[in-house]
């Protein structure tokens, strides 16, 4: 198995406390209303903590899949977020997992950074293609941008 690493950070007005809260503990009920492609997320096995198995329900170009999303640890004293995509149709077939370790931290302008270390673990000796590299960074940019937006229209709530 090869693994292949790449660090990636977002900015946000936001103070970190309410970005950690909006990205981890509000993220099943705000994804699938920001992200229309997302039909659904539910918990298949356990209670939020790591271990829990969710499954990410997707509809994209007319074809329907989805992920196996694990939570592998969760730090909120220090604005951890740690899951991995384990398996599922809407993992790239060259993929064993892919794993994330999220971080939100203070940034100088009293908003926030979200930094996020990835790792993908492809199968056997098989290469990172680049195009899943891209689509996995755009992915996660979307991600990010669609829970801040969201956030941000809705403060009353945060």
């Amino acid at each position: 198995m090869g693994v292949f690493a790449h660090d990636d950070e977002n900015s946000s007005t936001l103070a970190p406390a309410i970005l950690y809260k909006a990205l981890t503990k509000d993220s099943d009920r705000i994804i699938p209303k920001v992200l229309p492609v997302i039909q659904s997320i539910e918990t298949i096995e356990g209670n939020g903590g790591p271990g829990t198995i969710k499954k990410l329900t997707a509809t994209e170009g007319g074809v329907t899949g989805f992920v196996l999303q694990r939570i592998d640890a969760v730090d909120e004293a220090n604005l951890g977020f740690d899951y991995s995509i384990v398996g599922g149709p809407g993992l790239h077939e060259s993929l064993e997992k892919i794993t994330l370790q999220t971080k939100v931290v203070a940034a100088p302008d009293g908003g926030s950074i979200s930094k996020v270390s990835v790792k993908y673990h492809t199968k056997g000796d098989a290469p990172l293609l680049e195009a899943v590299l891209e689509e996995s960074k755009a992915r996660g940019t979307g991600f990010f941008k669609a829970v801040e937006s969201y956030v941000l229209a809705n403060p009353a709530e945060y």
